[in-house]
């Protein structure tokens, strides 16, 4: 395997019931169940290691009425990784299901887009509506690592190692970012939140937690752009991830799979 060519693991922590009304701007005339997983993502190979997101924890699943299924540290733990000695976390956006657990990393860098810290910090959180997935707890911390010199900014397209890079989408928020990393299937991109459902991204239907629908539409063709292909692009929260890909083992349940194989 080239150096540049990366393992990528979804690893589920939490998981919301709710219906499809709820997961698609404007409803869904055929409603029914339509759950939420909650992931993080581990990309790795043998010169380096990023984790995407953070998650949050038990306190905050209790408050935001989620079920949390594996901390995110037990995740981790299963591929070998301390929390402790992560050295480079990419947050895709401010949200606090994407930047929770503030104490978990004491040791990395975070990466993070010029437009997100200005949103998650700016006149837009005067809004309830705007400022509800945000948890102030989580953009104090980051402020505060910025002061620590802890946070490389980045303004749209980066390259984070070769064969790893970020690429602003926004829509979700205004400083959404997606991750495209190279394996041995061809270019994944993880898309977190730029589409939440495989069916936000096939059916160019928005999520209703929105910013800019415009550039929620736009995002969706640029995923797959900068993808293999369409099936290449990984959504931010849909169970059906854990079934289309092989789990990294057996006896993890399939909470834990493989993307950079191909999928089932």
């Amino acid at each position: 395997m080239p150096i540049d060519s990366y393992r990528v693991f979804a690893l589920k922590y939490a998981h919301h019931e709710r219906l499809a009304s709820e997961n698609f701007l404007g409803g869904d005339p055929h409603d029914g169940p339509m759950p939420l997983d909650y992931f993080v993502w581990v990309i790795r190979n043998e010169a380096r290691l990023f984790l995407v997101d953070s998650g949050f924890d038990a306190a905050m699943a209790r408050q935001r009425g989620r079920t949390l299924t594996h901390p995110v540290e037990q995740g981790l733990a299963r591929l070998g990784i301390r929390s402790e000695s992560v050295e480079d976390v990419i947050v895709t956006h401010m949200h606090y299901d994407h930047a929770g657990n503030r104490e978990l990393f004491p040791r990395a860098r975070y990466h993070l887009q010029d437009r997100e810290m200005a949103f998650c910090t700016g006149r837009c959180m005067t809004h309830a509506v705007l400022r509800h997935p945000f948890e102030h707890g989580d953009v104090q911390a980051m402020v505060s690592r910025v002061f620590e010199g802890r946070v490389r900014f980045h303004d749209g397209d980066s390259e984070l190692a070769p064969g790893l890079s970020v690429h602003w989408i926004g829509g979700h928020t205004a400083g959404l970012q997606v991750v495209r990393v190279q394996t041995a299937r061809g270019w994944l991109v993880l898309a977190s939140d730029a589409s939440h459902f495989y069916a936000n991204l096939q059916q160019a239907r928005p999520y209703p937690i929105v910013y800019n629908v415009g550039d929620m539409l736009e995002g969706y063709a640029r995923a797959v752009r900068l993808a293999s292909s369409e099936s290449h692009v990984i959504p931010g929260h849909d169970p059906a991830v854990l079934q289309r890909h092989a789990p990294y083992e057996r006896d993890t349940g399939g909470w834990i799979v493989r993307l950079d194989v191909p999928a089932g």
